[in-house]
This record gives structure tokens, C-alpha cells and sequence, in this order.
């Protein structure tokens, strides 16, 4: 009886990932904008300490949004890399976003979709699903740039968070705070 509920739950697990992963898909085919509607949740962002060691980025800026506002426990890591993107091209697809992301920040990942364009305030990047291997979090890797200098976004979603916070994440990234903090740490 217990090998069949695992079994079950194993099963749920993978169908409710493909039904994010097909909806991730199907929004795939423009820009993500964001806008003041981001759906189902109302996030407020509370700033918290960044809680990974030193490495050569630096630290940067860790933000927690509570179940009772995200649906679910949901984590935002972001910081500058300043010359790490590629001047010419940007962030311009799955591999780029593999590379100058920070997924490595929170564990081994695997992608749940393809990546998708996005835009922050005046600068473009991709975002991508991703599933967190050895824990039931999922995870959003984001990031965008501005000439030669890129930011990194890491969402750590916990269980009971929307399949998509995509929409929420962008909103945050795109307010004022985080847009003039951007300009800071990129020397705009």
C-alpha cells in the first residue's frame, strides 16, 4: 500500500510540473512584460541578508516572499556581474541563461521548459523554469543586461507556491527600488 501512494504522489508530482511546463511553452512566444496585475498572488518583498558564501560576483540582494503572500514560500536572489555578459549579443537564448545565471547558487537543475524573452525596465534577458533536483522546490532563473554588465535573478519557489511567479518576480524587478538599484550596481 505505501510503495502505491509514492507511487501517486510521484505521479501528481510529474503531471502538475508538465502542466506548468506546457503553459510555460505556450507563453513562450513574446517579450514577458511586466505589469501591475500579477495574477493570483500579491507579493511583498521583505529584503533579507544574502545567504551564500563569497565567491567572485560578490554578494548581492536576497529578498523572501511569505506563503501567505506568494501562495507559498518563494526566495529572490539578485546581484550585478559587471563584464560578464556578451557586449554584442546580451543574453540572447537557453544557453546564454545556463551560463550567466546563478542556478549553481541553489543546487543542481533541471530545465522544466525552454527559456523565454524577457525585459527589464530598458534592458532585455531570458527567463527560465527550472526543477530543483533532490528537494520538491522549483526554481526561475532570470537574467538581463545592459551593454557589457548583467544582472542575475535567482526565485527559489517553495511547495504550495503557483506553478508560475514569473509574472510577480518581473513586477518586483521592474518597480522603482529594484530598477534604481540596478542602475547603481551597473554604474548607469
Amino acid at each position: 500500500m505505501r510503495l502505491t501512494s509514492k507511487f501517486i504522489a510521484h505521479g501528481a508530482a510529474t503531471a502538475l510540473l508538465c502542466a506548468a511546463a506546457a503553459v510555460w511553452i505556450l507563453r513562450s512566444g513574446e517579450p514577458a512584460r511586466a505589469t501591475a496585475a500579477s495574477g493570483e498572488v500579491h507579493p511583498v518583498w521583505t529584503e533579507t541578508d544574502w545567504p551564500f558564501g563569497a565567491d567572485p560576483w560578490g554578494k548581492g540582494k536576497a529578498f523572501r516572499c511569505k506563503a501567505d503572500d506568494c501562495g507559498g514560500e518563494v526566495q529572490l536572489y539578485v546581484r550585478a556581474k559587471l563584464g560578464f555578459c556578451n557586449c554584442a549579443t546580451g543574453v540572447a537564448d537557453d544557453g546564454d541563461l545556463e551560463q550567466m545565471g546563478d542556478l549553481a547558487l541553489i543546487g543542481k537543475a533541471t530545465p522544466i521548459g525552454a527559456g523565454r524573452q524577457i525585459i527589464v525596465g530598458p534592458m532585455r534577458g531570458r527567463s527560465r523554469a527550472y526543477r530543483i533536483e533532490g528537494n520538491r522546490n522549483a526554481a526561475l532563473s532570470l537574467a538581463f543586461n545592459q551593454r557589457c554588465d548583467m544582472v542575475a535573478a535567482t526565485a527559489l519557489v517553495g511547495s504550495g507556491a503557483p506553478a508560475s511567479l514569473e509574472p510577480a518576480v518581473l513586477a518586483f524587478l521592474n518597480s522603482d527600488r529594484m530598477l534604481q538599484w540596478a542602475e547603481i550596481a551597473l554604474g548607469l
